[in-house]
């Protein structure tokens, strides 16, 4: 995730592009296996030391490996630690909430949002109807009932961290 993301900010900085290419291609030379965490740690706070103010945004930080999780929200708060031009807009379920206070709350905000549950029951039924559309045999109203319960539960388990501006 941090070698995408200096990726991303790389193309929008063109001063230390050739830099980052050195030193990814000294790392490999010799048969090494490429830049590690702590050097992409140091070539992104760098890179983004160049801007006036960066937003760094995660949809899904659940969905992380847990034994990568922990690991990528440290370099957050390294991250945001060595750059305060730094914001940090993370959105994800419920379940590592707790994670993501140990590893991130300090200057954090967390704002639990609560989906509108007929827009999303609107949106859903649409959906499901041009399924049954398409191909009247591939949904019982059975199914669709369970679709649309468990996605309504899933849609209210929500909430979102950010750094404040």
């Amino acid at each position: 995730m941090i070698g995408s993301l200096l990726r991303q900010v790389a193309l929008g900085a063109t001063g230390v592009r050739g830099e980052i290419r050195r030193v990814f291609e000294e790392s490999r030379q010799g048969g090494g296996k490429g830049l590690r965490l702590p050097d992409m740690l140091e070539l992104f706070v760098k890179t983004i030391s160049s801007f006036e103010r960066i937003y760094i945004c995660v949809d899904g930080a659940d969905e992380l490996l847990p034994e990568d999780r922990s690991e990528f929200f440290r370099a957050l708060r390294q991250i945001i630690q060595a750059a305060p031009n730094t914001r940090l807009f993370l959105a994800g379920r419920p379940h590592i909430r707790r994670e993501l206070d140990k590893h991130l709350t300090e200057g954090a905000n967390i704002i639990h949002i609560v989906p509108d549950q007929g827009d999303i029951g609107r949106y859903l039924s649409r959906k499901l109807d041009d399924d049954d559309d398409r191909d009247p045999d591939l949904m019982t109203e059975c199914l669709k009932n369970d679709i649309m319960k468990t996605m309504l539960e899933k849609a209210s388990e929500m909430w979102v961290g950010v750094t404040p501006s």
